[in-house]
């Protein structure tokens, strides 16, 4: 039996974020420069967004650009946007043909203007579909997120639209870049590293976190199924004990 028809259609997790990490080691082992690694990360990209169509799975994050990349070389920052925008436009069709919307997080306008209108392009040509959401985390960190509510929760409370004593997890919710998509409940890095690299803090409380060592460029359908299956082997308590759960 193929590792898709092991899963529980029924237990699908609805929210699946993923660090795609490893580019850069991919194109090394092969002697290659860093960009090479992200161009074959695309096929990835492409691959399990339409595993997660495939299954129903609702929404799919992805971190593609943090705020912390921008300290990277000048060069490599070009090429990546430059990639953005040549993705953007050659992957409309498989969004289209897979009823997929495209969403975005992140300090948006802080990218190239020319990337920022494809972006937004892509976005309003989606938005009417229904079977999965794509959302990618562009100029992204949790803590930027977290601060930029934080000013804007502080600046309504000093211009008296709200009480400090409002103040709680609930109305900052509100506030955060994923306002109106639901928690991950599975978190995936690729590439063998064991941290969260500022990705979705707040939003990753509860969720399962799975390693794998295989790059990104080379994470596939069946990679996908994997961590899907081995999240629903596992038991979600949410502080509660297993006989309450069960």
């Amino acid at each position: 039996m193929e590792l898709k028809d092991q899963i529980n259609k029924k237990k699908l997790p609805t929210h699946v974020a993923v660090i795609m990490d490893g580019n850069g080691r991919w194109a090394k082992k092969k002697g290659k420069h860093r960009i090479f690694g992200h161009k074959n990360g695309v096929t990835s990209v492409r691959e399990i967004t339409e595993a997660a169509a495939e299954l129903g799975i609702k929404y799919l994050t992805l971190y593609a650009f943090s705020t912390e990349n921008w300290n990277r070389p000048r060069e490599e920052i070009d090429a990546l946007m430059s990639l953005l925008v040549s993705s953007l436009s050659s992957e409309i069709k498989t969004l289209m043909k897979n009823n997929i919307r495209l969403l975005a997080i992140g300090d948006l306008k802080s990218l190239p203007s020319n990337v920022y209108k494809k972006l937004n392009s892509c976005i309003k040509k989606t938005a009417a579909n229904t079977a999965t959401s794509l959302v990618l985390a562009i100029s992204y960190s949790s803590r930027w997120e977290i601060a930029d509510a934080a000013k804007r929760i502080a600046l309504e409370v000093s211009n008296g639209e709200i009480n400090v004593e409002d103040i709680n997890s609930d109305l900052l919710a509100k506030y955060i870049n994923t306002l109106g998509i639901p928690d991950p409940d599975i978190l995936i890095r690729t590439s063998g590293e064991y941290r969260v690299s500022n990705f979705l803090l707040w939003q990753i409380a509860y969720s399962e976190l799975y390693f794998t060592n295989t790059l990104w460029p080379d994470f596939r359908k069946n990679n996908f199924f994997e961590a899907i299956l081995n999240f629903q082997n596992r038991e979600r308590r949410f502080g509660k004990t297993s006989e309450q759960v069960s």
